[in-house]
């Protein structure tokens, strides 16, 4: 009985970090495929603000920064 309860508390460990990197690695997978749209969103709205800071700051390049 001594030997089993040894093995028991061995063996605790190891699965429990198994069952936790198990389910940490599924909730990445969910959440991975309800960002991608929104993902692509916010990086085209980044750019079309990029540009736009651009147009923005071409003027004042011609005109000496004034």
């Amino acid at each position: 009985m001594q030997t089993l309860s040894l093995g028991l508390a061995a063996l605790a460990c190891p699965v429990g970090m198994g069952a936790m990197m198990w389910m940490m690695m599924r909730g990445q997978n969910k959440n991975a495929g309800d960002t991608g749209g929104q993902g692509q969103q916010q990086v085209e709205q980044l750019r079309n603000e990029i540009d736009q800071l651009k147009a923005e700051r071409a003027p004042q390049r011609t005109n000496g920064g004034q």
